[in-house]
């Protein structure tokens, strides 16, 4: 399974885009601003987005997405829609808040009803897919809005994503016991600024220390969802916490094969 890191920033600025994971030139884990550097050939292989939130910074790729690559699939034979999936809840804002004819037109009934561009689908918390040749599980996760992970089955282990999460013991139970190859885990803000990622379902290094002490068998932890200009004061803390496991801050461009 090839993994390439669109974005894995928690906000914008020069060189910064938010989160995107593209799994095999065909999946979409999130939908930031990342999706943005993809070409068009690209974007027109993308079958599937899987969301773990309805927060703008993970969604907002895909109505400008949908636009993009609309007409060259009505061309194509047979039509593929793009199929999102999602939580009920963040299915639910995406259809009232941006897909409702006043942020974006709604591309789940165009160009016509019967063979609209986009297709949304439900999910639950546990659920296993079966989307593209992969074995996909849904995870839970702990946000301000209704928010889940994702764990990918590959030959060398898990790959685990949490999606943007506060302490998460929920996560660490479901993967009790499994082969984790790679740990994506957010550390959105420093220590210095614990208080606003307590209270807005967020980690810092100080938490994820807890989380990380639950860890059983993992290869590599990466770290992601770093806000614009506290990666120094985020990388300088988590190098003091002296877990012994191999972690890198993620960079967009990044690439890992599982």
């Amino acid at each position: 399974m090839d993994i390439r890191v669109l974005g894995c920033s928690g906000a914008i600025a020069k060189g910064n885009r938010t989160t995107s994971f593209l799994i095999d030139g065909r999946i979409l884990v999130d939908a930031g601003t990342g999706v943005g550097d993809l070409t068009l050939d690209e974007l027109e292989r993308i079958d599937h987005v899987l969301l773990s939130h309805s927060h703008l910074d993970h969604v907002l790729g895909i109505p400008l997405m949908a636009d993009a690559i609309m007409r060259r699939r009505l061309a194509a034979q047979p039509f593929r829609p793009l199929r999102v999936h999602a939580l009920g809840q963040t299915l639910d804002a995406l259809r009232r808040h941006v897909f409702n004819d006043v942020i974006w037109p709604d591309f789940t009934r165009l160009p016509k009803t019967e063979q609209a561009i986009l297709e949304l689908h439900r999910f639950q918390p546990g659920q296993v897919l079966e989307l593209a040749g992969l074995r996909i599980e849904v995870l839970p996760a702990r946000h301000t809005v209704p928010a889940c992970g994702f764990g990918i089955e590959t030959p060398s282990g898990w790959w685990v994503y949490t999606g943007d999460t506060g302490p998460n013991p929920d996560l660490w139970a479901c993967l009790k016991g499994r082969r984790v190859a790679q740990l994506v885990i957010e550390t959105a803000f420093s220590d210095d600024e614990r208080a606003l990622a307590e209270v807005s379902g967020h980690l810092c290094p100080g938490l994820l220390a807890g989380e990380l002490a639950q860890l059983e068998q993992v290869g590599s932890v990466a770290i992601t969802h770093v806000k614009p200009g506290e990666l120094p004061a985020v990388t300088g803390q988590l190098d003091a916490l002296r877990t012994g496991l191999p972690m890198v801050a993620l960079s967009a461009g990044d690439c890992f094969n599982f």
